[in-house]
């Protein structure tokens, strides 16, 4: 930072005084009126592709609370990665002069990580977290900085921030590589390729940012990345259990199972009107059990989301700058999202396996009264059978990551910070999880559409449209074909279309 920038803030430090409350609402320069005036503004947040706009009631919100940690920091006491250093280095005061840099060398000297980098979306989340963290108040950075993180979201601005290999005790390292781009360091992803970051703010008419006091500490403190993971995981939960409740009900249909066992489920209205097999007694476990294991993952995927509503809730600074005061908190240890992504992880793969399963039992004419393996001409065919082993695949890299990645602390910092959390890493493994049961999911629809073609039948009439949509989606395998690039092409329909087939309205009904 240079000289005039802190001279600056020093000026109206001494102007702001003490904060002066208006009527009934939230004192003026408090962190409250930030979060009231940026309330607006949170469900914009919620949506991808949403522009970011800053009202001038929040800016204004944002220059008081600003004004106030400022004068709370001229007087001198040690603050947290402002006057001092970090880690095992914060019993280092420092010098006016080594202040002016320090918030800035904060961003350079922790950016160690490396390719693979994160995806888009995932970048894309976790700007708009950091900014969902900046408007609840306790961060008390500048109007400035808090508008020029909405213009980069707003001009598609993408650091190259990585995703693996993260060991310290929060984020600071993906963090690093985040924020080092606003002052011109790193790179940034454009067109799939890796950019300057300074020249990437040149292009957009933007100057590198200068951070004022405590501003560098403040982007890389929190758990923005966790939240990153759980909300844009969370959505794409929600969807898979769509696929998987029609996978389940399709065989049901197919297989002519007893329905009695799925009075009350998410199925019940899907299978009403199926034909059943009379000689069916009972079908195999995983077609029954299906429903209740949808549920239990429903909740599981439920417990995050209010995991992440309570994050977002929580002062993420340490310090934060709260009622007045400069408060230590513990918003960087974001062990409650990372064990509840854990948990997700380990109900995902039991509902995968019972997927698999499924999936198994449609290939066998001992079940489905079928031709074997789903082939218009078994033996010179293979059928699908090749299908279920690419399930198997996925299943069995699903499951070596069932293991909990929060797990596995290690001394850092010198023994000061000698306890992670790894809640991002939680978040990258249910991402890859939720990717792997995507592809198994759309394995699953393409053999419930080949024996849909096969029996010949129109099936459940609340199916018809789900039917209809497949048969668009996929040609019947009336010879042998190569099915990897339409696995891969369903999977990703199934992931990026929320209101899944036509059939979604009779889901919902």
């Amino acid at each position: 930072m240079d000289e005039s920038a802190t001279a600056r803030e020093t000026a109206e430090t001494r102007r702001a005084g003490t904060a002066a409350r208006e009527g009934d609402g939230a004192p003026i320069g408090s962190g409250r009126a930030v979060a009231e005036a940026a309330q607006p503004l949170l469900s914009a947040l919620d949506e991808d592709s949403a522009r970011i706009e800053i009202s001038p009631a929040v800016l204004e919100a944002l220059k008081h609370h600003r004004e106030a940690m400022l004068a709370a920091l001229d007087k001198g006491s040690p603050v947290y990665g402002v006057n001092t250093g970090m880690g095992r280095l914060a019993g280092t005061r420092l010098t006016a002069g080594q202040q002016a840099d320090h918030q800035r060398n904060l961003l350079v000297g922790r950016a160690v990580g490396g390719r693979p980098w994160l995806s888009p979306e995932l970048t894309r989340a976790l700007l708009r977290m950091r900014l969902r963290g900046f408007l609840r108040g306790d961060a008390a950075v500048s109007p400035e900085l808090v508008a020029f993180l909405a213009d980069r979201l707003n001009d598609g601005f993408l650091p190259a921030v990585p995703r693996d290999s993260l060991g310290s005790a929060g984020e600071i390292i993906p963090l690093a590589h985040a924020f080092q781009t606003f002052v011109g360091l790193g790179t940034v992803i454009e067109d799939g390729a890796e950019v300057p970051a300074a020249a990437a703010l040149e292009r957009r008419g933007a100057r590198p940012f200068v951070l004022g006091p405590k501003e560098g500490a403040s982007l890389i403190q929190g758990s923005p990345l966790a939240e990153a993971y759980a909300w844009v995981c969370g959505k794409r939960l929600r969807r898979l259990i769509e696929w998987q409740t029609v996978c389940a009900a399709i065989v049901v249909d197919v297989l002519g199972a007893p329905q009695a066992i799925y009075r009350g489920t998410r199925i019940e209205k899907l299978v009403d009107g199926a034909a059943t097999k009379k000689e069916v007694v009972q079908a195999p476990i995983s077609v029954r059990v299906g429903p209740k294991v949808l549920e239990y993952v429903s909740r599981t995927v439920e417990e995050l989301w209010e995991t992440l509503r309570e994050s977002w809730e929580t002062p993420g600074d340490s310090p934060g700058f709260v009622n007045g005061e400069f408060a230590p908190t513990t918003g960087y240890h974001a062990v409650a999202l990372g064990l509840r992504m854990d948990a997700v992880k380990a109900a995902l793969v039991h509902a995968a396996e019972v997927s698999v399963q499924r999936l198994h039992r449609l290939l066998d004419p001992q079940f489905s009264g079928l031709p074997q393996q789903l082939a218009v001409d078994p033996g010179p065919q293979a059928g699908l059978t090749p299908l279920h082993k690419r399930a198997a695949g996925e299943l069995h890299a699903m499951r070596r990551l069932a293991a909990p990645a929060t797990l596995g602390s290690l001394d850092t910092s010198a023994g000061q910070e000698d306890v992670q959390a790894f809640a991002s890493k939680a978040g990258a493994e249910l991402e890859t999880v939720i990717e792997r049961f995507f592809a198994i999911t759309a394995c699953e629809l393409i053999a419930g559409r080949q024996a849909r073609y096969l029996l010949a039948t129109p099936g459940a009439p609340k199916l018809a449209d789900t039917y209809a949509w497949l048969a668009d989606q996929v040609e019947p395998v009336v010879v042998d074909r190569s099915l990897g690039p339409e696995i891969d092409r369903l999977a990703e329909v199934c992931l990026t279309s929320p209101g899944g087939p036509a059939g979604g309205r009779d889901r919902e009904a």
